[in-house]
């Protein structure tokens, strides 16, 4: 069991967490549905219930440094669960973009799959997965990584070769933008 001393919590990263996000930390009364809701908790080195417990206690490094943040796909099923409404996927999104802001990587292939998957998002409007595994395979040097898998998947249909087209891709590709100006609470 890990033990926080409450006195020392960094107070300032509690309420930067608090107001990117727009929720109140301080309602969650760890419950555990979150945890219980999560798909990812298996992978977790902390479960999303721990993380909020750690961000209430104000413990920015031990935040920061999860494995977790880089592993959540922001499924909503943690803000859905909620008893006392907080949007918890939000939480989990706003420190994951601190922990990028402080240069806190915690596995180079998870932030490198990160990367690759927004780029394709931004570009495309949504993720072209073929794409999105050459952009991580060149990035991430993981070349012949389950290449044995390309034909049955190919011959499946299972990756097309050029993106499908979608309306609303370039207000997708302003969202990155604005992101990027700083015009986003995120």
């Amino acid at each position: 069991m890990q033990i926080f001393d409450l006195a020392a919590a960094d107070r300032d990263f509690i309420a930067e967490v608090e107001a990117r996000s727009h929720q109140n930390v301080k309602t969650c009364y760890q419950c555990g549905n979150c945890t219980a809701g999560c798909p990812y908790t298996f992978a977790y080195d902390h479960p999303v219930s721990q993380i909020m417990r750690m961000v209430q206690a104000g413990q920015r490094e031990a935040v920061l440094k999860s494995r977790s943040l880089w592993l959540c796909g922001s499924c909503q099923s943690c803000s859905t669960r909620c008893p006392n409404k907080i949007d918890v996927a939000r939480i989990m999104d706003v420190c994951r973009h601190m922990a990028r802001e402080g240069g806190y990587v915690t596995e180079r292939a998870v932030k490198v799959f990160a990367d690759s998957f927004l780029n394709s998002v931004e570009r495309f409007g949504r993720a072209y997965e073929l794409g999105l595994m050459v952009e991580y395979m060149a990035r991430s040097g993981r070349v012949f990584t389950d290449v044995d898998l390309a034909p049955q998947v190919l011959t499946r249909g299972k990756l097309p070769f050029k993106p499908h087209p979608i309306q609303g891709r370039e207000q997708v590709a302003r969202i990155f933008e604005r992101f990027r100006k700083g015009g986003a609470n995120v």
